[in-house]
């Protein structure tokens, strides 16, 4: 699918299994940021919407005026964070590089790249909207017996 040119109609019909949304005060900005600090690859970027692509999966920005009469717009708070208690995985990204170019893109790391008991290293880095995205890898050998 040729996200560039895809109908909004034939794209929405397209989707399958489990979707994410995330509205965003600056879709912009924030595929911006996503791109920097994850190299997800952001389609029909504009103002309004993005389709972001990281490893093969999709996801949407949308701005919040596109959800005007969507109740969920209601309960969005005013102030930051935003998207506290969930955090979005991204199990394909190097925390200590993602880590690395947060600050730049306009992220604030959360908690600093650790290897966790559960095989993964992992950073959490807050975007602007307060989601917390946390990149992982799997450990190393010599990390697994370090633990």
């Amino acid at each position: 699918m040729d996200y560039e040119t895809v109908s909004p109609t034939d794209f929405g019909a397209s989707l399958r299994g489990l979707g994410l949304n995330l509205l965003v005060r600056d879709v912009l900005g924030e595929a911006a940021f996503l791109t920097e600090v994850f190299g997800m690859s952001a389609h029909r970027l504009s103002a309004d919407f993005a389709i972001m692509v990281y490893h093969g999966q999709v996801m949407q920005l949308h701005a919040d005026h596109t959800y005007g009469s969507h109740p969920l717009l209601g309960l969005v708070p005013e102030s930051p964070p935003r998207g506290a208690g969930a955090s979005i995985h991204l199990f394909q990204s190097d925390p200590d590089q993602a880590a690395a170019r947060a600050g730049v893109a306009g992220g604030m790391i959360l908690q600093p790249p650790v290897n966790k008991p559960h095989g993964l290293r992992e950073c959490c880095i807050l975007c602007a909207d307060g989601y917390a995205w946390i990149a992982s890898r799997p450990l190393t050998l010599e990390e697994r017996k370090a633990l």
